[in-house]
């Protein structure tokens, strides 16, 4: 199930990032991420009312970093749509997932925030830089 939630993340995550520059072509970048963070609030507590008890005493055990996701939300929304109203979806797009990928390999290679430590083999090495590569190819042809 992991993949076809990454799949679908991958889509939304598209035409989400267009839809908010197009919509902040219209409003204010400002008044789109409110919007965008106003409505998806809205959407997820009735799924929250529908599929689970409103019990949110868990969170005193969480990290205090990991309650930062909506504040980083907001940096998120407004950095794409500026990307993508600058630069157009496909080079932004392709600048934000060789990000994801640098980011998320030096993230698991020291395990910071829970994750585990993976150890870079050079095949590992060698197939980070291929994606790298690929996409830089492809944005550059």
């Amino acid at each position: 199930m992991g993949v076809i939630f990454s799949l679908l993340a991958g889509l939304m995550i598209t035409l989400q990032s267009i839809f908010n520059a197009r919509l902040g072509e219209k409003l204010s970048f400002w008044h789109t991420n409110a919007f965008v963070h106003g409505s998806g609030l809205i959407v997820a507590f009735i799924i929250l009312l529908f599929n689970e008890k409103l019990n949110f005493t868990p969170i005193k055990a969480v990290n205090p970093h990991y309650l930062l996701g909506g504040a980083m939300g907001v940096v998120i929304i407004f950095s794409v749509m500026k990307g993508i109203t600058d630069l157009g979806a496909s080079y932004a797009v392709t600048i934000l997932i060789v990000t994801q990928i640098i980011a998320t390999a030096v993230i698991n290679y020291f395990g910071v925030f829970g994750e585990p430590i993976i150890v870079f083999t050079g095949i590992k090495v060698f197939g980070l830089l291929l994606i790298v590569s690929g996409l830089l190819v492809y944005q550059l042809a």
